[in-house]
C-alpha cells in the first residue's frame, strides 16, 4: 500500500509546507496550518470546460457591442461595477454575516431576468424553499431564475450545460466543494481549484460569474490572499448591521474605478438606492450645533458626499492622553493635533481626544484634514462652528491650507443641500460664477478659525 503523502497549507495565505510548524513564515499568522492530503491527479473540473479556439485578431479590429455591460437595476451597484456586470467577468462579492450580501445578489437576479437574462442561482447554503422564502419578501418574482440547491461544483457545471444561463451566482464559495480535493470545502485547497474552474467557465463559457465570500474576524476575505488575484473585480459591502445604511465600496476592478462607492438603505423589503447620500447621512444632525460639530465635503469617486466630523476633547489626569479615531486613520489625527499644538498653540497634551465620523464613512483623503482640526479646535475652545458652514480643505505640516480636488463638485453639493458658507483654501485662480453660497477663502489654519467660528458655547 503506498504511503499516503500529506503537506501542511496555511488557511490564510496559501502557503505550503510539508511540515508543521507553528508560525507562517509567509503572513506570519499562527496556527492557521491545516494538514490536507497531497492528491497529483488531473483536475476533472478543466477537462469538462470547452476550450474556445477563438482566432488571434488585431485590437483595432474588435468590436464592443452595447451588450457587453449587463445592468443590474440598480445604480448605485452599476456605479461601483464601472457601468454594469461585464460580459465573462468573475466578481467577487465579500462582507461580514448578516450584512445583506444574499439580499443584494437576489434583488439584482430579479432585475436581471427581467430584461429577459437567464440566471442560474446556486444556493451552497440554503435550501430552495428558504431562497423561496427571501424571494418573496423582497418582491422577486420571475419566470427566468433557476435556483439550485447544490455543493459540487462539477454538478453546477453539468447544469450549466443544459440550462446555458447568462449569469451564474455561486452563494458561497466557501461552501462550494470538488471530489478532486480531498480536503474539506472552505479550505484553501478548495476555494483556490474552485474559483480557478469558475474563471475558466466566465472566460471560455462567457457567463458572468457573481461568487459571493465570507469575510474573517478581522475583515479580510476569508480564504488564500490569491482568490482576490484571481478574480476581475472585488467588492466588498459593509456597514453596522445594527443600523440600516450599506456601503458598497470597490477595491479592485479591471473594468472600472475603484473610488466608487454605492450607498444603500436596508428596509423591510430590501435594499433601496440611496440616490442622496449626503441627505441621509445629515439628516439626523441637530440644528443647534454643539462645540466639536462640523460638516466637512469628501469625494468618494465621482461623487461629492457631505458628512459630519464630531470631536470631543477632555481633559485627563493620566500622563498619556487617549488619541481615537472612528472613520479616519489614526496616525492623520495625531498630525492634525501636532500641527494645532505647534501652529496654532493649543495644549492638547493633557487632554483626551476622540473624532468620530457620524454614518460610518470612512475618510481616507486629506481634504478632511480642516474640517477635522477646527472640530477640535472649536470642542477645544468651547465656540460653535455656524451650522450653515462647510469645511473644505487640507493641512500642510506649517499650517497652511491646500488646495483640494474636484472642488467646485464639493462647493456644488454643499449650495444643493441648503448651507450658505464655504470655507476653502486660498486660490491661485478665480472660481466660475453660479455659487449662490459665501466663499471665504483662508491661507492659514489660523484664519480658518476665526472664519468658522459664530459665538461662545453657553
Amino acid at each position: 500500500m503506498a504511503k499516503v503523502k500529506t503537506k501542511w497549507v496555511c488557511q490564510n495565505c496559501g502557503y505550503e509546507t510539508p511540515k508543521y510548524i507553528g508560525k507562517c513564515p509567509d503572513c506570519g499568522n499562527w496556527g492557521t496550518l491545516v494538514e490536507e492530503v497531497e492528491v497529483k491527479t488531473t483536475s476533472a473540473l478543466n477537462q469538462s470546460v470547452v476550450i474556445d479556439d477563438s482566432p488571434v485578431c488585431l485590437i483595432n479590429e474588435i468590436e464592443i457591442t452595447e451588450s457587453i455591460k449587463i445592468t443590474s437595476g440598480f445604480e448605485e451597484l452599476d456605479r461601483v461595477l464601472g457601468g454594469g456586470l461585464v460580459q465573462g467577468s468573475l466578481v467577487l462579492l465579500a462582507g461580514d454575516p448578516g450584512i445583506g450580501k444574499s439580499t443584494l445578489i437576489l434583488q439584482t437576479a430579479g432585475n436581471i431576468c427581467k430584461q429577459g437574462k437567464k440566471l442560474l442561482y446556486v444556493c451552497a447554503e440554503e435550501s430552495g424553499s428558504q431562497v423561496k422564502l427571501r424571494a418573496q419578501r423582497l418582491n422577486v418574482n420571475t419566470d427566468n431564475l433557476y435556483v439550485y440547491s447544490q455543493t459540487n461544483l462539477e454538478a453546477v457545471i453539468n447544469q450549466l450545460d443544459t440550462l446555458k444561463p447568462e449569469i451564474l451566482v455561486i452563494d458561497s464559495i466557501q461552501s462550494i466543494y470538488t471530489p478532486n480535493i480531498t480536503s474539506s470545502s472552505g479550505s484553501v485547497s478548495q476555494i483556490r481549484e474552485c474559483t480557478n474552474a469558475l474563471m475558466d467557465i466566465a472566460k471560455n463559457k462567457n457567463i458572468t460569474v457573481i461568487v459571493i465570500g465570507h469575510v474573517t474576524k478581522d475583515g479580510n476575505i476569508a480564504g488564500p490572499k490569491v482568490l482576490e488575484h484571481m478574480v476581475d473585480t472585488v467588492i466588498y459591502f459593509e456597514g453596522d448591521k445594527y443600523k440600516s445604511q450599506r456601503l458598497l465600496r470597490s477595491i479592485k476592478n479591471r473594468f472600472g474605478s475603484t473610488n466608487e462607492i454605492g450607498v444603500f438603505n436596508m428596509v423591510e423589503n430590501g435594499l433601496e438606492e440611496v440616490t442622496n447620500p449626503s441627505e441621509l447621512f445629515m439628516k439626523e444632525r441637530n440644528d443647534n450645533a454643539t462645540p466639536g460639530s462640523v460638516i466637512i465635503a469628501t469625494n468618494e469617486g465621482t461623487r461629492a458626499l457631505l458628512v459630519e466630523v464630531q470631536a470631543l476633547v477632555g481633559a485627563t489626569s493620566y500622563p498619556a492622553p487617549r488619541r481615537v479615531a472612528t472613520g479616519i486613520e489614526y496616525n492623520r489625527l495625531l498630525q492634525i493635533i501636532a500641527v494645532l499644538e505647534k501652529r496654532i498653540g493649543l495644549n492638547l497634551s493633557k487632554h483626551d481626544v476622540y473624532v468620530n465620523v457620524i454614518g460610518g464613512i470612512e475618510i481616507d483623503e486629506p481634504a478632511a484634514d480642516l474640517g477635522i482640526a477646527l472640530a477640535i479646535a472649536t470642542c477645544y475652545r468651547d465656540v460653535v462652528v455656524d451650522t450653515d458652514c462647510v469645511i473644505i480643505g487640507e493641512i500642510s505640516l506649517s499650517g497652511e491650507i491646500r488646495n483640494v480636488s474636484n472642488l467646485e463638485k464639493r462647493i456644488y453639493e454643499a449650495q444643493k443641500l441648503g448651507f450658505k458658507k464655504a470655507i476653502i483654501p486660498k486660490l491661485s485662480k478665480k472660481l466660475p460664477d453660479g455659487f449662490d453660497i459665501q466663499i471665504i477663502q483662508v491661507p492659514r489654519l489660523m484664519d480658518a478659525i476665526a472664519a468658522c467660528v459664530s459665538k461662545k458655547y453657553s
